[in-house]
């Protein structure tokens, strides 16, 4: 596989053809779709691994999401800092590679050291994926259609869900827990071949105003982040916003097959479904919605964003509140399409808020602060509080049931910092990008 500093010869995006902008689109989704997929199968095995194991809810979650964690942060500056500066597509491909290699040795791990390290090496790979990502898919599409644009690329979101839920809870009800990993290791290799053959490294910022040819440092990026005060607040909302939606997720699974008395295969095809089609369904209305000429303000955006996580918020505590499986699966079907709803916006509002030679950097920074939530505080702290409200017997139904409760109104959090992003979005945006 190339070198990641290979240059490649610049694409002339600005003068790229539709077919060309929308199937470059379409394969950075699928990058993201085995993303997401590789990610989401620990949740759906997570209580066969605890019961295979013998792990406390503490013990396997810190397996599930801060092993991983630890190193897709600790990696995403110095791998963004890299795509800021050299060939893209090169680092993506690799990065897809490993964390589809380590996928598959989570697979193949006999222990609870080897499943651990093989976790880690998941995160060090998929550090480098999103943000090549976004920075790619921004030279392919013009600002006022990059909130568009990237809400399709989320569409990977939904569809990996779907296959890390449905597909391998399948899978695993009928082989274990083991096999769902390996199915899933394979395609993302043969992913990553298509991109090298088939897709070229674009020039760097040819659709945007302002132009720059220094490449800054990383306390430079860090301070023109910080004085963005709309870019921090979307950071915040989509960070808070991980906490909240895709944290019950790592749990709803679990909490399915102890209330209900329902086994993996049963609880996977409850929240599979929903993944595959209130996930599709957010995600296209949300890309209808922005496409539309009424929504390059960007006020608009972060107002619509802002309410849909406050109004998604109430029916996620009546899924985890109620002990009635039909008004539970009710809930998480208008439940489910909001942790969606923000991403591809959210996304794209952040490289709208960033000088091309800062994207890669704004986006790992705002993962950063959605995995710190989302991979290590809500696993973490909602596996600490099952044990801690558990009794002699263990952690059960009732003791994941008060945890997750606690939770769930973190949806409220999120919604204030997309309101309070409104008031400077349009100068900040102007300041980064020269237009809005």
């Amino acid at each position: 596989m190339a070198a990641i500093g290979a240059t490649a010869a610049p694409a002339g995006e600005e003068n790229a053809s539709a077919a060309l902008r929308w199937y470059v689109l379409l394969v950075m989704m699928l990058a993201y779709t085995i993303n997401i997929a590789d990610r989401y199968v620990m949740s759906t095995v997570l209580e066969q691994i605890r019961l295979d194991l013998h792990l406390s809810d503490g013990g396997v979650a810190f397996l599930t999401g801060v092993s991983l964690a630890l190193f897709y942060v600790s990696m995403g500056i110095p791998l963004s800092w890299i795509a800021d500066r050299y060939n893209r597509r090169n680092l993506l491909a690799i990065s897809i590679t490993l964390w589809s290699v380590m996928t598959t040795m989570c697979g193949l791990s006999r222990g609870y050291m080897q499943l651990l390290l093989a976790r880690m090496g998941v995160g060090v790979g998929e550090a480098g994926g999103t943000p090549s990502c976004n920075s790619i898919i921004c030279d392919y599409f013009p600002a006022a259609r990059r909130p568009m644009a990237l809400t399709i690329f989320c569409l990977g979101a939904p569809i990996g869900a779907w296959i890390g839920a449905d597909m391998a809870g399948a899978v695993a009800h009928a082989y274990g827990w083991r096999a769902a990993f390996l199915v899933l290791g394979i395609p993302g290799v043969l992913l990553a071949l298509l991109i090298m053959a088939t897709i070229r490294e674009p020039k760097r910022g040819c659709l945007d105003v302002i132009k720059s040819e220094d490449d800054p440092t990383l306390m430079e990026t860090m301070r023109f982040c910080l004085s963005q005060k709309s870019a921090v607040h979307v950071m915040m909302g989509s960070g808070v916003g991980a906490l909240w939606g895709w944290g019950l997720m790592w749990f709803i699974p679990t909490f399915l097959q102890r209330t209900y008395q329902i086994d993996v295969g049963a609880a996977g095809a409850i929240v599979g479904p929903i993944h595959l089609v209130m996930g599709i369904g957010a995600s296209l209305l949300t890309a209808w919605i922005l496409g539309r000429p009424s929504y390059t303000d960007p006020r608009k955006i972060v107002y619509l964003l802002g309410a849909v996580t406050a109004v998604a918020t109430v029916p996620g505590i009546i899924a985890i509140y109620t002990h009635n499986l039909t008004l539970a699966t009710v809930s998480l079907w208008l439940f489910i399409p909001g942790i969606y709803f923000y991403i591809g916006p959210a996304f794209a509002l952040g490289q709208n808020l960033a000088p091309p030679k800062m994207r890669a950097m704004f986006s790992a920074i705002a993962l950063l602060i959605a995995n710190v939530f989302n991979l290590i505080v809500a696993p973490q702290g909602v596996g600490m509080l099952s044990d801690y409200f558990a009794g002699p017997a263990g952690p059960d139904a009732a003791s994941l049931r008060s945890a997750l409760l606690i939770l769930a109104p973190t949806g409220f959090w999120a919604a204030f910092h997309y309101f309070m992003a409104a008031k400077t979005i349009v100068e900040d945006q102007k300041r980064a990008i020269g237009h809005v």
